[in-house]
């Protein structure tokens, strides 16, 4: 903190050729530099080979009644441009599932789970192809003809496949996603510079993939079903093992990653929102405070400190706040969650309903006492 301390007596000016300033600037590049541009090349990777297994999907399901799959979108630190951790991260992308033809989606909430990570599940219910089956002939419609009628002339429907109880089930449809992607690697192997093994996994679909050089990058694949009064509900394997196969769990992963992208549009060239997370996550470790509370607190800060005020010559200043900040947090115990009860969302964001309702929820809310008193300690140190 002494260094830090030390931005808030200098000018603009001085700050651009401060000794701090050149030193912390010397230390990112020195450790963060080269792990950062690893994590952001490994994840255009990612999303170009997971966007060419989907066409792959796409191409093989055509003729099925099964979910169609849109284009995948990366979550988390990585995707968001933040993390160092370039070897021991796992890249996850959110792929959302559209009904096929003759079916519709209707998301239920459920009695259990709270904001921001409440339990629902997925109705599946059959829609009239009676026009199309008359003016096309191409299908039986699976309303108005009998289930052994449709079963002679066509691929079952997602009912039969997918579902227990008329709901979407994540199970099945996790097993159904990785037999695809072994099939769509089938026909797109050829093309590709390195080796796919689908792996174990009850709610998701995990991927490694090993390249000539010996390194492995590790993918999740988490299926997503989106309607906009409701948000985005998912069927991770970060999931409780106690969850029935038929519950998603909603999740804000979406919402943070359109953030940080509204941030970028207004942002500075050369902001330094990012190196501010990647030097904090950095020097903090394992520590007490996860990145998710690291994340929390810059984003609040994002929205209350005006975009020119994160110039890269106001770094020093920026990590000095997002210190005070937490240091703030951790003495009052009160972390808000940024996106629960907050008026400062932006409202591209497009939050559900029910998100900007609600009260603030605090994340330091069961906080016990000696962690705490660690993790003030860790800040003071740092």
């Amino acid at each position: 903190q002494e260094a830090v301390g030390t931005a808030h007596s200098l000018s603009p000016e001085q700050q651009l050729d401060s000794p701090p300033r050149r030193a912390l600037e010397s230390f990112w590049e020195q450790h963060l530099w080269r792990p950062v541009q690893d994590v952001a090349l490994t994840c255009q990777a990612v999303q170009e080979l997971v966007d060419n297994l989907l066409h792959a999907c796409h191409v093989i399901s055509l003729a099925t009644f099964l979910p169609r799959l849109e284009p995948c979108i990366g979550m988390g630190s990585s995707f968001e441009g933040w993390s160092h951790r370039a070897e021991d991260a796992v890249y996850r992308v959110l792929v959302r599932l559209k009904p096929p033809p003759g079916h519709s989606f209707r998301l239920q909430l459920g009695t259990d789970g709270e904001l921001p990570a409440r339990h629902g599940r997925v109705r599946v219910k059959l829609q009239c192809m009676c026009k199309r089956e008359q003016l096309l002939g191409d299908v039986l419609c699976f309303q108005h003809h009998s289930y052994e009628q449709v079963r002679r002339h066509q691929h079952p429907g997602l009912l039969q496949i997918l579902c227990t109880d008329s709901y979407l089930d994540v199970e099945k449809t996790a097993r159904w996603l990785q037999l695809f992607v072994r099939n769509a690697w089938d026909v797109i192997a050829e093309q590709q510079n390195c080796q796919l093994a689908v792996l174990p996994s009850s709610r998701s679909c995990q991927l490694q993939l090993t390249y000539g050089s010996g390194r492995t990058v590790n993918v999740e694949i988490v299926l997503g079903v989106q309607q906009d009064e409701l948000g985005v509900f998912v069927g991770s394997q970060e999931a409780e093992t106690n969850l029935s196969s038929t519950t998603w769990l909603e999740s804000c992963a979406l919402h943070e990653l359109l953030f940080f992208r509204c941030v970028a549009r207004q942002a500075p060239q050369g902001s330094c929102h990012l190196t501010c997370l990647q030097l904090l996550a950095y020097l903090l470790g394992d520590s007490v405070l996860s990145p998710a509370h690291l994340k929390t607190a810059t984003m609040h800060l994002l929205t209350l400190l005006p975009p020119s005020e994160w110039c890269q010559e106001h770094l020093l200043e920026r990590l000095s706040d997002i210190l005070h900040y937490l240091h703030r947090c951790l003495e009052e115990r009160q972390l808000h969650h940024f996106l629960v009860g907050n008026e400062q969302v932006p409202r591209e964001l497009s939050l559900p309903a029910a998100f900007q309702a609600a009260g603030p929820l605090n994340l330091f809310q069961h906080l016990a006492r000696e962690p705490r008193a660690q993790a003030l300690r860790e800040l003071t140190q740092l």
